[in-house]
């Protein structure tokens, strides 16, 4: 039996989709690609990450983009930071509404994505999640990696608990656990949605899952039946992270409101102007997308 009647869509796709794209995608683009979100019915959007421009160049336009963002009450905008300085450059643009702070399971990824151990890592986004909300902002924390770790492979799921446990205690906007190398399977996401869930709380639990290996949809449904109340899609399928080797797209939006709409779980987003946009976003990129629902005939 489902928890939930409705699920939120995070769309991630103008940071998560893009950050490893080779080519550069202009900021005007970035622009289109917010406001046709905006258009098919998202409420949520991570639209840039506030990092090391040499390291992620696709997104050195950060200030730019968000100074451009459609001015909405209805919106949250989301910037993803990974420290301090990242989190004061986002709260000074004074448009990102929420902070998106990152931790992770094992030292190896935590060294190599963001100069931290996996501790200190946990540290940092209970700081940035203490500054959102002393400047009247949200703070969100992801724990990266939960699923398994590209360069020390399983992660056990009691690790996983105990750093929500202790992320919870920043009271958080929620607690989000990510696939980053997209090895989760479905019966490993039951077990970890629930343990967590009933770790933290009344804390939200949200998922964000890449589709490296083909789960990622299936992954979304067994987290959506334990009483995920947020899962992040990318439109088109895009994404993948520049410091986890082989990791491939995020699950597409398209994909994902086509599981919950046709599964009878509101979404509150419109399927054809997802359709739409993805072959708008096809085009930008000049090739096809992974995503599966937008290539597919409409049905019914």
């Amino acid at each position: 039996m489902l928890k939930n009647k409705a699920v939120e869509l995070v769309e991630v796709g103008p940071r998560d989709g893009l950050q490893n794209e080779t080519a550069i995608v202009s900021t005007a683009d970035k622009l289109e690609l917010i406001r046709r979100a905006i258009d098919y019915g998202i409420r949520r959007i991570e639209v840039t990450s506030f990092v090391n421009p040499k390291k992620v160049p696709q997104l050195a336009d950060a200030e730019e983009l968000v100074a451009m963002l459609p001015a909405r009450d209805d919106m949250t905008y989301i910037g993803l930071v990974l420290n301090r300085r990242g989190a004061e450059r986002a709260l000074a643009t004074g448009r990102i509404d929420e902070l998106g702070a990152v931790c992770v399971t094992s030292d190896s990824f935590g060294i190599r994505n963001q100069g931290q151990s996996s501790d200190e890592s946990l540290a940092a986004a209970m700081e940035i999640v203490a500054l959102a909300r002393g400047a009247g902002r949200s703070g969100q924390i992801t724990i990266a990696t939960a699923f398994g770790c590209p360069f020390e492979g399983r992660v056990a799921t009691q690790r996983v608990v105990e750093m929500a446990k202790r992320a919870a205690d920043a009271r958080p906007r929620e607690i989000a656990l990510a696939d980053t190398i997209g090895v989760g399977v479905p019966a490993q996401v039951s077990e970890m949605v629930g343990r967590v869930r009933e770790a933290v709380g009344d804390l939200p639990v949200r998922v964000h899952f890449h589709n490296t290996r083909g789960t990622g949809i299936a992954n979304v449904w067994a987290a959506v039946e334990e009483g995920a109340a947020t899962v992040d899609a990318s439109l088109g399928g895009l994404g993948g992270c520049p410091f986890a080797p082989g990791a491939a797209g995020n699950v597409a939006t398209e994909d994902v409101v086509y599981l919950l709409d046709r599964s009878g779980m509101g979404t509150g987003v419109t399927l054809s102007q997802v359709i739409e946009a993805a072959d708008w976003l096809a085009g930008v990129m000049g090739r096809p997308l992974p995503a599966m629902v937008s290539k597919a005939p409409a049905f019914p």
